[in-house]
């Protein structure tokens, strides 16, 4: 059994047969333009807030210098600039960490693997996972019970959130969970410019937007609708929509989907990422293996890397382009950038003096 399987389990129980906790204050106010995501009412303040202080709080590591924000920065969209991230005891991990805004709305939540769909399951991986080890707290597991139970903020938030008793590392994870639900990013100046605004981005922007969404590019086939991505969760819907391409990296140490289904045809796919905030996500792919955006717009014009092989999409035949247009394009990018996500202080750190 995986090291955190029980705690699964246990998280399973916790969501069926305990009450919802009183919101503690109003939810995040989204555009009338945005359908809320799933569970969206029930989406609980005081958890949230219990949440944010867990997100940043290092002393959920095992060295106790590594948070959750050390690889989902605000400033970045919740991503890691570094190409890939490093665990607690400096381990290489194997892929960049992407960004965490709207996850809420995300279906899958792993870059190649379509069995992890829900928060609460998906953060015990950073957390306890081993292989490799990334905050390192596996085996560490009452370490953490007994620092929520002395530290006197912890007791205060757990109880206003959950209710006295109960075991706090299982509703640890939900609170994690209800912050990052929180995290919705939909005030970009191309957001204002749909909305009616027709100053909100420059010439150069909109022109950006007509080759992003022509028939000779392509891009919106994979980064279409609300959330510039094909993999999203539309409460409107009866299905979500899932989906992972080779793209051409060719990329040999990382089988990526394959890993899971076992399918050669899967070798080299992975989860399509949202284009939101893209300026700031860098460095790019699953493997941070693109720096810029212009080195991405170049890769799908030349269709993917030589010796990219024989399984990449269809959708990534290569294309023709400008100087001009390179720049026309990167601007309309640049435009789905949401400043005020990025320093909002409702998901900053609560801990001033940490980093």
């Amino acid at each position: 059994m995986k090291p955190f399987a029980p705690l699964i389990a246990g998280l399973v129980w916790l969501l069926t047969e305990t009450a919802p906790a009183p919101a503690a204050g109003p939810v995040p106010a989204l555009p009338e333009w945005l359908p809320p995501p799933a569970g969206w009412e029930r989406l609980s303040p005081g958890k949230a807030e219990l949440g944010r202080r867990l997100f940043y709080d290092t002393r959920l590591s095992a060295t106790g210098d590594v948070s959750c924000a050390t690889c989902h920065r605000q400033d970045r969209a919740f991503s890691d600039p570094r190409g890939v991230s490093a665990g607690a005891f400096g381990d290489r991990l194997r892929r960049n960490a992407p960004s965490l805004a709207n996850v809420a709305y995300r279906p899958v939540l792993l870059w190649a693997n379509p069995d992890v769909r829900r928060l609460e399951d998906q953060l015990l991986r950073p957390l306890f996972g081993a292989d490799p080890p990334e905050m390192g707290m596996n085996g560490r597991e009452d370490q953490l019970r007994r620092l929520f139970r002395r530290d006197e903020t912890y007791r205060r938030m757990f109880d206003a959130a959950f209710g006295a008793g109960g075991d706090r590392l299982e509703q640890m994870a939900v609170a994690m969970a209800e912050f990052q639900r929180t995290l919705i990013s939909a005030r970009s100046a191309y957001d204002r410019f749909r909305a009616g605004d027709r100053q909100a981005i420059l010439p150069a922007a909109r022109a950006g937007a007509d080759l992003f969404f022509s028939e000779r590019l392509q891009c919106f086939q994979c980064h279409g609708g609300l959330h510039f991505t094909d993999t999203h969760r539309d409460r409107r819907l009866a299905f979500d929509e899932a989906a992972f391409h080779n793209t051409g990296l060719g990329d040999p140490d990382d089988p990526g989907l394959a890993a899971v289904t076992g399918r050669p045809e899967d070798r080299g796919r992975f989860r399509t990422p949202s284009l939101r905030n893209v300026a700031v996500t860098a460095p790019y792919m699953h493997d941070g293996s693109v720096e810029t955006l212009r080195g991405v717009i170049e890769l799908y014009a030349a269709g993917g890397r030589p010796g990219g092989g024989p399984d990449r999409s269809s959708l990534v035949p290569g294309f023709e382009i400008s100087e001009n247009e390179i720049r026309h394009l990167t601007a309309f990018l640049e435009s789905l950038t949401d400043e005020a996500f990025l320093t909002d202080p409702a998901y900053a750190n609560p801990f001033p003096a940490r980093k």
